[in-house]
């Protein structure tokens, strides 16, 4: 016999619509599988007049959140509105109500989790979030519940299907940066205004997250180094592929300094063509583990749409449902903030490319630079002559800091009309 439970939901836009489809069309299955009856009894929504194509019965959808979460009738909610406020509050009163909680909202969890997550704790309930990060990929899940207990080194990814599409593009075809923005906000990968993407800061909130689930910590999306992908050039781009690399903006969680710190950061790479994560192409992402015991792993998939980010919030539906009616939840255990090891104390080879008059003795000046800073080069060469010589320098593994010096430095030297080339190179 089927057990029923009631589902609220906050907010009904591409991910609510297409999350109340697979509730519709898969209950049945469900049911048969799991016992639980799932049915969508309110939505709270902005515009209660909206047609939205689901065909719901009168009274369903409301404008007041509150009502949602109020309800004696509902048994569970699900937040797909996005924002901190009046978020924050709701996934509270539900908790508070003892109602498990199913959210989507990464930009929340990145700055509240750990608290969030003590308020589950304490209620005895389940707050559950695998779309937050990566939309449809079962990542967080693995990561929570088969990693717990796995010694993680490092965990890698490109969490940003729009970035990722504009450097696939830039990389296949050598299109400029603002021809593909322009493409992709033709065909819906990249909004009106796409600084939350281009900018890095979707991929820092889910950097933030990764990490303190990774690494039982802390971690808020204001500790993330982020830098997004808007410097990055055709020319750099060509330069790296020429070399063996690819550039993908990637989401970096790694214990330093002895695994006493965290560093957590944002920024474009270049990744050699052999490791996985060089062939994730278009608007995919993917997430690399690397664990003391277990080795290196990959979840690979579609990070973003609706329909992959429903399924992942089902997903979460189900395992919330069951564990209400066993009286049981899911916990995260305690979070405690950790120390971050400054971006430039972390350790890195580095592409420098720098445009220099074409003339003897410039490449014996800017060595002097890098000795003088205690880098050292892997590989060099001089791209083009005249009015167009450029030098390039892979370096050694070098502290960071140390690598800012040298720029600094070369800016100073007459040979050097430019010192803008600027990347790291990760996964070699």
């Amino acid at each position: 016999m089927s057990e029923s439970v009631r589902i609220g939901l906050l907010g009904c836009g591409n991910v609510g619509a297409a999350f109340v489809k697979l509730v519709n069309e898969r209950a049945t299955a469900i049911a048969e599988r799991t016992g639980i009856n799932l049915s969508i009894v309110k939505i709270a929504v902005r515009d209660a007049k909206a047609d939205r194509g689901l065909g719901l019965p009168a009274g369903v959808v409301v404008t007041d959140v509150n009502a949602v979460v109020e309800d004696p009738n509902v048994d569970l909610i699900v937040e797909v509105m996005g924002g901190i406020s009046p978020a924050r509050e709701a996934i509270t009163a539900a908790l508070g109500k003892g109602k498990p909680v199913v959210t989507a909202n990464k930009a929340l969890l990145a700055e509240t989790g750990a608290e969030m997550f003590g308020v589950a704790d304490a209620t005895g309930v389940d707050l559950l979030f695998e779309a937050a990060v990566a939309g449809g990929i079962p990542f967080i899940r693995p990561l929570r519940e088969s990693l717990r207990g796995e010694p993680i080194a490092r965990v890698m990814g490109i969490v940003n299907g729009t970035t990722n599409f504009i450097l696939t593009k830039m990389t296949e075809e050598g299109a400029d940066y603002g021809d593909v923005l322009r493409e992709a906000q033709h065909l819906g990968f990249a909004e009106a205004d796409p600084t939350a993407d281009v900018e890095a800061y979707d991929a820092a909130s889910k950097c933030a997250i990764i990490a303190s689930i990774a690494f039982a910590t802390d971690v808020r999306a204001s500790d993330v180094h982020r830098e997004g992908i808007t410097t990055v050039t055709a020319a750099d781009i060509a330069v790296a592929r020429r070399l063996g690399y690819v550039i993908k903006l990637l989401a970096i969680a790694e214990r330093t300094n002895g695994s006493k710190q965290l560093s957590v950061r944002v920024h474009p790479a270049m990744v050699p063509v052999t490791h996985p994560l060089a062939s994730v192409r278009e608007a995919y992402n993917a997430v690399f583990v690397e664990g003391a015991a277990v080795g290196s792993l990959m979840f690979y998939g579609r990070g973003a749409g609706g329909d992959p980010t429903a399924s992942a919030v089902l997903g979460d539906v189900i395992d919330a449902a069951i564990n209400l009616k066993k009286g049981t939840h899911a916990t995260l255990g305690t979070f405690v903030r950790p120390t971050f090891t400054p971006i430039d104390d972390t350790t890195s080879e580095y592409l420098l490319s720098l445009e220099v008059v074409d003339q003897p003795g410039v490449l014996h000046a800017i060595t002097g630079v890098f000795a003088t800073h205690g880098v050292s080069i892997r590989a060099a060469e001089q791209v083009g002559i005249g009015e167009n010589a450029r030098l390039v320098f892979i370096t050694h593994s070098a502290r960071e800091a140390s690598v800012h010096q040298c720029l600094a430095d070369f800016a100073g030297l007459g040979v050097v009309k430019n010192a803008d080339g600027f990347i790291r190179v990760v996964g070699r």
